[in-house]
């Protein structure tokens, strides 16, 4: 402490990293950024029905993404302002940078995602979301350039898409219906988007603060999004405040998550915040069988199959090539 009894710049950082570093620490809050993560898909069919939100009613659920994430904008630049303890805004050269992440990261992504969610199964959209950090590995080595690709990626890779193959062919045993381009094909798709704004975050958070870009993408992406919606002719009929407070819930899950998981991976290795992602598909699938009844598909040897391959594929890419 110094004179006026407060602890000293110097020391109060290294309090903050030895809390972010300690391997309990850096556990639990990697769980409740994947928890988060994995009631996205559950929250999000619950949400159809609390704002009588139908299978077919596309500028609606637009309107219902873009409401989320104009709100998850905001969340996120008023957490980065007071961590940074200033106004979090991107410089004017790289407003462009903004843009284009608004554009892959929530308009593209969120109008797949929530469109294949309303026509696949929550435990089945849990799984294919997973499929972004295996094409993040393809599209880093091969289109960006921004790293190798070893045997260890590899083979992470080749499990992660046969439990994603495994899941999606597996309609009829698993008691649901085959895989169509409306459901399981949009999942891909965001799946994809995703993957791609991954990319652009590494490269565009070189030149800018990466939270400050997150959080203004996603702002004018939900914007953009909400304006879509309305244009369109959506509308958000809550039933009851239920709807309310979930909608404020589903927004804390991308700011909250992500100013978390951003912390984690200032202060540890990449490898050893990605390898607890892993628990991403696994709570996906879990909180899709306690929330939308899905036991049956959630917990069938192929569900379980697939899930193991994919979470295995996560663990694997996550881990560092052992020299000899």
């Amino acid at each position: 402490m110094n004179q006026k009894g407060t602890m000293p710049e110097g020391a109060e950082k290294k309090d903050r990293r030895a809390f972010w570093t300690n391997p309990i620490g850096v556990f639990l809050s990697a769980f409740f950024c994947c928890f988060l993560w994995g009631s996205a898909s559950p929250s999000i069919k619950i949400g159809y029905v609390l704002f009588s939100i139908g299978s077919d009613d596309l500028p609606s659920r637009i309107l219902f993404a873009g409401t989320r994430f104009f709100l998850a904008g905001m969340m996120v630049i008023a957490a980065g302002s007071i961590q940074n303890r200033r106004f979090l805004l991107p410089a004017k050269k790289n407003w462009k940078y903004v843009a284009v992440l608004a554009l892959f990261q929530t308009i593209l992504q969120y109008v797949f995602f929530y469109t294949g969610l309303s026509h696949t199964s929550g435990v089945r959209g849990s799984i294919i979301n997973a499929l972004g950090t295996f094409f993040s590995i393809f599209l880093a080595a091969f289109v960006f350039r921004l790293e190798k690709l070893n045997s260890v990626k590899t083979l992470g890779s080749v499990l992660g898409f046969a439990g994603v193959l495994l899941i999606v062919t597996g309609g009829q045993s698993l008691g649901v219906e085959a895989a169509t381009f409306a459901g399981e094909g949009c999942m891909v798709i965001a799946a994809l988007a995703s993957s791609l704004a991954g990319c652009f975050i590494k490269i565009f958070g070189q030149k800018e603060n990466p939270v400050a870009l997150s959080g203004w993408q996603f702002f004018f992406g939900g914007l953009v999004m909400t304006a879509i919606g309305l244009c369109m002719g959506g509308r958000l009929a809550p039933t009851d405040g239920r709807a309310v407070l979930l909608l404020l819930y589903m927004a804390f899950i991308s700011a909250g998550a992500y100013t978390i998981w951003g912390i984690l991976l200032k202060y540890n290795e990449v490898s050893r915040i990605t390898i607890l992602g892993f628990m991403n598909p696994v709570l996906g699938v879990v909180l899709s069988a306690i929330f939308l009844k899905e036991s049956n598909e959630a917990f069938s040897v192929r569900g379980l199959i697939a899930l193991a391959l994919v979470s295995a594929g996560i663990i694997v890419t996550g881990r560092k090539k052992i020299r000899s």
